[in-house]
């Protein structure tokens, strides 16, 4: 079963940065895209950027040109730098495989923006 562990949100103010992990228990190499996900109060789960197992990436209309994800094969890992932060970015961050999530979620990562 793959395990998915996400780190490095916080609490950040508005045109801030942070740096996502996303840690999976597999070579990710095995796996497709993968993808950061967020969660919002009140909000559908959205896929805000996603990485082919080639480095082809993809993102939302609202992330583009803030948001940047890359993919470690070797470290079975993948990032998700966040820059410019916005207020609407609050959420939780989770990774996943794209399109099509594995069951097994992991407990996200909180990212708050606020002043």
């Amino acid at each position: 079963q793959v395990q998915l562990v996400e780190s490095g949100g916080g609490l950040v103010q508005p045109g801030g940065s942070l740096r996502l992990s996303c840690a999976a228990s597999v070579t990710i190499f095995s796996l497709d895209g993968m993808g950061w996900y967020r969660r919002a109060p009140g909000k559908q789960r959205e896929v805000v950027a996603a990485v082919t197992r080639t480095g082809s990436t993809n993102y939302a209309d609202s992330v583009k040109g803030r948001f940047t994800i890359s993919r470690d094969n070797a470290k079975n890992t993948v990032y998700l730098q966040m820059n410019n932060l916005k207020p609407d970015d609050t959420a939780v961050y989770l990774c996943n495989e794209v399109p099509v999530p594995i069951p097994s979620w992991g407990q996200g990562t909180q990212v708050t923006v606020s002043s």
